[in-house]
């Protein structure tokens, strides 16, 4: 069913969650701190007018908008659809992939382990990735592939088992090496790579992919902030880019 895995569900008919209007700084305030005494850890980036009346939509650094009472006391946490005939739209997730666009793109390239197409770019994924991922590995063996169909690769490092880990350490290594691209290669081969250390961003890798709604490798990140699940093969994503 279609809102079998929600807490909450809103329908609606509205153009959009949020509108582009000012919120009362009373309002503002009146949220932040009731959300603040109940949520110390919630941290709120914005908080806007919604189509609901009496609702704001509160964005923080998790990945679930909130719909907020004026007052902060009542909370909506769930999905909110809009019903267009027989189209039906999630507000909710488009909400989520504007915002996990804009996190995406404020990654340093100085961090990401680049797989560049040698003529042009058509289109960059991220991914997500850790080494001993099955279908991480499937989905490496696929990227000269996707590279010669102009999609360009990103890493970002996801070791499923946590800091610390052998998972941890193997993408550390491959960071650090002279040549982490072919680190990367040989790791995903399954050849053991010399251990190394260095300033790396696995561990802020992993806290960002947390935050954006990984819960799995390999998680892939369209430039429009959609969040494609597992291991997707290169001519289907390549069909999602519009590539092919």
């Amino acid at each position: 069913m279609l809102f079998r895995f929600l807490s909450v569900a809103l329908i609606c008919c509205s153009a959009s969650v949020s509108v582009a209007s000012d919120v009362s700084e009373k309002v503002k305030n009146d949220i932040r701190t009731q959300l603040g005494a109940s949520l110390p850890a919630l941290t709120i980036t914005s908080i806007e007018k919604t189509t609901f009346s009496g609702l704001f939509e509160v964005s923080s650094t998790s990945d679930q908008p909130l719909l907020v009472s004026a007052d902060g006391r009542h909370i909506i946490a769930g999905e909110v659809y809009e019903l267009d005939g027989h189209k039906i739209t999630n507000l909710t997730e488009q909400k989520r992939e504007s915002s996990r666009a804009a996190t995406m793109a404020a990654i340093p390239e100085s961090e990401k382990l680049s797989f560049v197409p040698e003529g042009k770019t058509k289109a960059t994924i991220a991914v997500f990735t850790d080494i001993d991922c099955g279908y991480c590995r499937k989905l490496h063996k696929e990227v000269p592939k996707l590279n010669a169909m102009g999609i360009r690769v990103d890493y970002l490092g996801y070791p499923r088992a946590g800091v610390g880990s052998n998972s941890y350490n193997k993408l550390v290594s491959a960071w650090c090496s002279e040549d982490p691209m072919g680190a990367m290669t040989k790791a995903k081969n399954g050849t053991v790579i010399p251990t190394k250390s260095c300033e790396n961003p696995v561990a802020r890798h992993l806290q960002l992919g947390q935050r954006v709604g990984v819960n799995g490798t390999p998680a892939i990140v369209l430039d429009s902030g959609k969040l494609l699940p597992g291991y997707v093969p290169a001519d289907a994503l390549a069909k999602q880019l519009g590539v092919l």
